[in-house]
């Protein structure tokens, strides 16, 4: 099995399912996102960072997750539209998963072992926790959920 990011695959939030190959000699920021934490502004920040590096090759990827206090309730579909609403985001955002237990997403037990949390805990933490991914699909760091997206610029603009 090879040990990169490029292995899985993911359905996105209209139900295709998006191969992460396709994201292959792109910069990755990877992230558990909810709508209803105190984390949420965040997305602001996110898709500020899309619009200034997406075209040398910056992708976001946002992962709505139910796990951490109820905090992503809606569909799929709802999931969406708050996010297109509220932020206007135009980074991907995928289908609602699990990244912690028995049913959690592949990609994220992947991301958990390449980049472990403090003291080398797997699990994750909390809504927005981030993972950065360099052009040959190997996952860089993890930052903690507190971590603003604009904190993150300067490690993502040496892998650009």
């Amino acid at each position: 099995m090879s040990n990169d990011i490029y292995q899985f695959s993911a359905k996105d939030s209209g139900g295709n399912t998006i191969d992460l190959a396709s994201y292959k000699n792109k910069v990755m920021l990877i992230i558990n996102t909810a709508s209803d934490c105190g984390f949420t502004p965040q997305y602001k920040g996110l898709q500020a960072l899309y619009q200034k590096h997406q075209a040398q090759g910056l992708e976001i990827l946002a992962f709505p997750c139910n796990q951490f206090k109820q905090q992503e309730k809606g569909s799929d579909a709802e999931i969406q539209q708050f996010c297109d609403l509220r932020f206007n985001i135009k980074f991907p955002l995928f289908s609602k998963i699990d990244v912690n237990g028995e049913h959690s997403h592949p990609l994220f037990n992947f991301l958990k072992s390449e980049a472990p949390g403090i003291l080398g805990s797997k699990g994750i933490k909390w809504n927005f926790t981030k993972f950065l991914v360099n052009k040959e699909g190997k996952v860089i760091k993890r930052y903690a959920p507190t971590t603003k997206p604009e904190a993150i610029e300067a490690d993502i603009e040496k892998l650009l």
